[in-house]
């Protein structure tokens, strides 16, 4: 067999070439959502190996204060991607990617690594025997394969009542077209994510909103709620190799009793069976129970969930261990890499 290990960065088109191959993959994956993270250097690990590949994105960032780094995944659900199913990769092409990563990663100082995975790709084989899994939460998706009648009968029954409240106060749905409609959209985001307490790193600018809404990779939908010419609520829906993903949402403070955020996820539900997709991934909560607000919402348009986990991995761990002493954490947490608790 024979094999061919290299990398990509965002400079280089070969990257999109090669996600478009992979079997499954999402907007995660692609060159043009990986252009927008600013907290490192998005890399693409690929191994060629006879006519198939092995792909695994990664963002290497500097550890602030040393001469080291580390490796994590963009916002969302990321992890390897491969133009055959995972369960069918020989073990021996597994075992010879892990072990040029692990040979990368020690030449570039990098200490550890955090990835998010995709909770619709089922990847688990590509991490045997290669660092630590973990479950963190469930997640919800509409299974579209399903037909209407189905699909709807696993709504919440008072899911069904409101949006024939919505409807008859004349709310509607519609599809952001102009940069107006789009600015307006970012304020509402804003908004809601100061209103949750949400950290700096969901703040995202107006460019961003730009760059994703015009990319070339992914297409996607910003739907807005509106009445009248009034906009209460949006959200941003991607589309991408028959999965749809519910992405950046808000309300406006003033609508938020309405929800009519539950009327722009029934539309996008049906906007995902005329595209003829798969799934329609709405993601999880904060905890993945029905005690969590924000899972309850989302589970009263299915009961279909997913497991998300995450893959952690120390490389060095005399120096691991040694940035978490410089920083003086006792802390038991969880959280890692251990060292960015309080900076990551």
């Amino acid at each position: 067999m024979n094999y061919n290990f290299f990398t990509l960065d965002c400079d280089d088109k070969l990257w999109s070439t090669i996600v478009s191959k992979s079997r499954v993959f999402d907007f995660y994956h692609t060159l043009s959502y990986n252009k927008l993270e600013k907290s490192g250097k998005p890399l693409l690990f690929v191994l060629e190996f006879d006519n198939d590949c092995l792909a695994l994105p990664l963002v290497i960032r500097s550890i602030p204060g040393s001469q080291y780094y580390d490796a994590t995944s963009v916002y969302g659900y990321a992890g390897p991607i491969c133009t055959i199913p995972f369960d069918q990769v020989n073990i021996k092409v597994i075992s010879y990617f892990q072990e040029k990563l692990v040979n990368y990663f020690k030449d570039n100082n990098i200490v550890s690594i955090f990835s998010r995975l995709h909770p619709l790709i089922k990847n688990d084989a590509f991490f045997l025997k290669f660092g630590l899994i973990e479950f963190v939460n469930k997640t919800v998706f509409v299974d579209l394969t399903l037909s209407l009648e189905e699909q709807k009968m696993q709504y919440r029954k008072t899911n069904k009542s409101e949006l024939n409240q919505l409807r008859r106060k004349n709310f509607t749905v519609v599809e952001a077209k102009t940069k107006d409609e789009i600015d307006e959209f970012v304020s509402i985001y804003h908004e809601t994510m100061q209103r949750v307490n949400a950290s700096a790193n969901y703040f995202f600018d107006h460019n961003y909103f730009y760059s994703f809404l015009h990319n070339t990779c992914f297409e996607n939908k910003l739907l807005l709620a509106k009445i009248g010419n009034d906009i209460a609520a949006g959200a941003i829906f991607t589309v991408t190799n028959k999965i749809m993903q519910y992405h950046l949402a808000g309300t406006k403070e003033s609508f938020i009793k309405e929800t009519p955020m539950k009327l722009i996820l029934d539309e996008a539900r049906l906007k995902a069976n005329e595209l003829h997709l798969d799934y329609l991934h709405l993601g999880g909560g904060v905890g993945g129970s029905d005690e969590d607000t924000l899972f309850r919402f989302k589970s009263g348009f299915s009961n279909r969930t997913s497991d998300f986990k995450v893959w952690k991995m120390i490389v060095n761990h005399d120096v691991y261990d040694q940035l978490v002493k410089d920083k003086d954490i006792k802390d038991e947490s969880t959280f890692f890499p251990l060292y960015r608790l309080h900076n990551c």
